[in-house]
């Protein structure tokens, strides 16, 4: 290797810059990835599968791809993660929870296929919350996933794993899940960037009201690179977008001229940290400076709407942990057990009337939304709160307050981005959320790259990877 950065640091399209001119190879990079690992997740904890052996033998068929010129793509050979709960042929799998026994698929979950198609090395399996529902790295099967700013902070969740690695560098581009911000809080406690797209825009085998897949990475242009991969619609998934040649990293372009709406009370959740509120507002003041007409909106959310999202949850994982046995019951998270039990006993009639409560938030987000090219807010209304709590309000039960930014998005099928706009004064990261209209997700991610490169350098996070 000539480089003199490390391949694990570089951005997707540098390691594909590198591979073209001769600098390094996919074992190299490979290798590098797996000396970072070695030296960091036994304090990190960011997988739930990783087989070193399996990615050189990737990476050697990728190596062998680029010697013959027959890559597959620009994504050939590049160090990818995926989130625990989506299938891989012949790998365990447990959503996070200690309860039950691994299942080990026979088929990939249709984004892990698009990523092997177009010659990803994928590293592993990354870790999750108890079946996803916590915005921690804590897990009763996994442990605590820990941030790599610092191991006393959350990384965020559910796809904390994922953000963990990214910030770590273990490859430039890792998958997650994100149902009411899975994606976009592990970004905005990792000072990432993170896309939830347009519902059905990345296929998945278990579609969910409000759930998306999507791409976490250090820079905008690789979500966007991981997007020419992973978009591609696929019949599993019955609620995926019909076929689209987006122009993903075409990304050049100003906000000059863009109507942009600026929310800052959501109308219900969590009270906002000031430094998060001053961080976004400073971020809309630059959209501004750069010619953007930005419009603060009044709330769109209000409390009923955030509580009959969290009754329809619980109500759900209550059906889920009420099938399982005496024994695993006891091997679920506490905290996950107390949640989900607020869902037990519920009527009929009411879990329809939170449902029609849903599906009214979504009518709201649209219609709050629908007058802007894109819409500015925090991602979360705090920073990175300790690793061992499981929620940002630690072992108390305020239900979904957390999460009054990011799942009106989800309600809606909105892409939303999240991307570092700054910093606390103990140095915790604090993510900036853009999101559009829907089906919009290039002028969401157009948004957040001119942000990435208008941003003043105390907002631009170094990663710390070692």
């Amino acid at each position: 290797m000539t480089t003199t950065v490390r391949p694990s640091a570089l951005a997707a399209s540098e390691i594909v810059a590198g591979y073209r001119a001769g600098d390094f190879t996919p074992v190299d990079v490979a290798r590098d990835v797996i000396a970072a690992v070695d030296a960091r997740n036994s304090e990190l904890n960011v997988f739930a599968s990783y087989v070193p052996d399996e990615v050189v033998a990737d990476a050697e068929a990728s190596a062998v791809r680029w010697a013959a010129g027959e890559e597959l793509g620009p994504l050939d050979g590049v160090p990818v993660t995926v989130k625990e709960n989506m299938h891989r042929r012949g790998v365990a799998y447990q959503s996070g929870t200690a309860a039950g026994s691994p299942a080990f698929p026979d088929t990939d979950n249709p984004a892990v296929e698009r990523l092997l198609e177009a010659g990803a090395v994928i590293v592993g399996s990354t870790t999750m919350p108890d079946w996803g529902m916590l915005s921690s790295g804590v897990s009763s099967l996994h442990g605590i996933t820990r941030s790599p700013w610092n191991p006393a902070w959350t990384v965020g969740g559910s796809s904390g794993g994922a953000g963990s690695a990214a910030a770590a560098g273990f490859g430039p581009i890792h998958l997650g899940s994100d149902i009411g911000g899975s994606v976009r809080l592990p970004a905005t406690w990792a000072g990432l960037v993170a896309l939830k797209p347009s519902d059905g825009r990345i296929p998945h085998d278990t579609p969910y009201f409000g759930r998306s897949l999507g791409p976490l990475g250090r820079t905008v242009a690789d979500v966007a690179l991981a997007m020419t991969a992973v978009s591609r619609p696929d019949w599993r998934d019955y609620t995926s977008l019909p076929p689209a040649e987006l122009p993903w990293t075409a990304l050049e372009g100003d906000v000059r001229g863009l109507r942009v709406g600026l929310q800052l009370d959501p109308g219900a959740g969590m009270p906002v940290d000031p430094e998060v509120t001053a961080s976004v507002r400073a971020a809309a003041d630059l959209f501004a400076s750069a010619g953007a007409e930005v419009v603060e909106l009044a709330p769109a959310l209000t409390p009923e709407m955030l509580e009959a999202v969290d009754l329809f949850w619980r109500v759900r994982f209550w059906n889920t942990y009420s099938k399982l046995s005496v024994a695993d019951r006891q091997r679920v998270l506490p905290f996950i057990v107390q949640w989900c039990s607020g869902g037990a006993d519920v009527a009929g009639r009411r879990v329809l009337e939170a449902y029609d409560t849903m599906q009214a938030m979504r009518e709201a987000t649209v219609a709050a939304s629908q007058p802007f090219d894109v819409v500015l807010s925090p991602v979360s209304p705090v920073a990175a709160f300790p690793a061992e709590w499981p929620m940002p309000f630690g072992e108390a039960d305020e239900g979904m307050a957390h999460i009054a930014y990011c799942v009106p998005y989800n309600m809606s099928g909105q892409p939303a981005s999240s991307i570092n706009s700054g910093f606390t004064s103990d140095g915790r990261t604090i993510g900036l959320q853009i999101a559009g209209r829907r089906h919009d997700d290039i002028g969401v991610l157009r948004a957040t790259a001119w942000y990435e490169s208008a941003r003043p350098e105390s907002a631009t996070p170094v990663f710390p990877i070692r």
